[in-house]
């Protein structure tokens, strides 16, 4: 068993990540904490834990975490960045929800983030956490941890998930623009209530936010290799759980002439591997309601011979796949077990 701890459990993807290691047949949730709610039983800010765990949130600060093998960071921006060096000091891996080191380049994360990177040291050597895009990654990592070292992944975001596993096999097809609408639900603005979260305001509204300035921007960039050509424009829906991206790629003029069989074909390939990724059957689209509480992410793709255009959904829960089980995912393909460990395979087929 591996002691774990979760820093910032209180927040939406905290509690999803307390839902699944609590199930976790390898793991020992050993601490939970919350600066706002230390002191606090779990259950008693979330009573769907009512007798399945007794834990109380502590501060992030609390000895306790030190004792752990593992600890998943589901904290905001910023924390990660100055708390995970002294963990891999002490020999304990992070798994890391934040942005913190996701982008490569400090420039770009000062740039998009307007703080200054505390420990940019750590930029180039964290594995990315997306093992459909980066499975070379996780593969090192697991490496370094079988040989006894602590290891830091930095948990892609949930709007690049969805984009991204939607886009990665046709983007190098394309050509000019990337153009990415993705929509989600309330939870992936965090917990805490805002002028835009609020009931009265989310409620039956559709907005879109953060257009041609939202801070995925780079990461999706940086996954897909296409610097400088996305036009990403995210939505708000009046919907606790889900995202749905859709991407549009203009083809080169030699991709016009595949047919949409070819691009399935490639699509199949990409993800033949993947446990977690589902290419639908042709015309049929993503719903987020086949996805809601699973790692699962399904992709439909559609071909627009008149515009030259392949059109490629994606739809996620933006808790889980977009969070907390992508952070299980990775915590367990670094440990060297089954991918699907612990991580729900059925939604709630409405």
């Amino acid at each position: 068993m591996y002691k774990v701890g979760i820093i910032g459990a209180a927040g939406y993807a905290g509690a999803e990540l307390m839902r699944i290691v609590l199930r976790h047949p390898e793991f020992d949730l050993h601490v939970v904490t919350s600066n706002s709610d230390a002191g606090n039983a779990v259950a008693s800010l979330y009573p769907a834990f009512q007798g399945v765990c007794d834990l109380c949130f502590s501060r992030h600060d609390d000895p306790a975490v030190l004792e752990c093998d593992l600890v998943f960071m589901a904290t905001p921006h910023t924390v990660a960045m100055k708390s995970a060096p002294s963990y891999l000091e002490k020999g304990i891996t992070v798994v890391d929800l934040s942005a913190d080191y996701r982008l490569r380049s400090q420039e770009t994360y000062e740039a998009w983030y307007k703080v200054e990177h505390t420990s940019p040291e750590l930029l180039a050597t964290a594995c990315f956490g997306q093992p459909e895009t980066h499975p070379e990654e996780m593969a090192r990592a697991a490496a370094d941890f079988a040989a006894g070292k602590a290891v830091l992944v930095a948990c892609a975001g949930c709007y690049p998930t969805a984009t991204s596993l939607a886009a990665a096999p046709g983007v190098s097809f394309s050509q000019g623009v990337v153009v990415a609408d993705a929509i989600s639900g309330v939870t992936g603005a965090g917990r805490s209530a805002t002028a835009r979260t609020h009931y009265c305001s989310a409620n039956e509204n559709f907005e879109a936010y953060g257009v041609a300035s939202h801070r995925h921007t780079p990461e999706i960039e940086q996954i897909l290799g296409i610097e400088g050509r996305l036009v990403f424009t995210p939505h708000l829906a009046p919907a606790s759980r889900g995202l749905l991206s859709t991407v549009t790629l203009q083809l080169t003029d030699e991709a016009r002439g595949m047919s949409l069989a070819d691009f399935r074909r490639r699509y199949s390939e990409a993800y033949a591997d993947s446990p977690f990724v589902t290419l639908l059957p042709e015309g049929q689209q993503p719903k987020t309601s086949s996805v809601v509480g699973t790692n699962f992410a399904h992709v439909g793709i559609a071909l627009n011979e008149t515009a030259g255009c392949l059109i490629a959904t994606c739809a996620i829960d933006n808790i889980v796949k977009g969070a907390a089980g992508q952070a299980v995912q990775c915590a367990n393909l670094v440990l060297g077990l089954p991918a699907n460990t612990a991580l729900s395979t059925v939604a709630n087929p409405s």
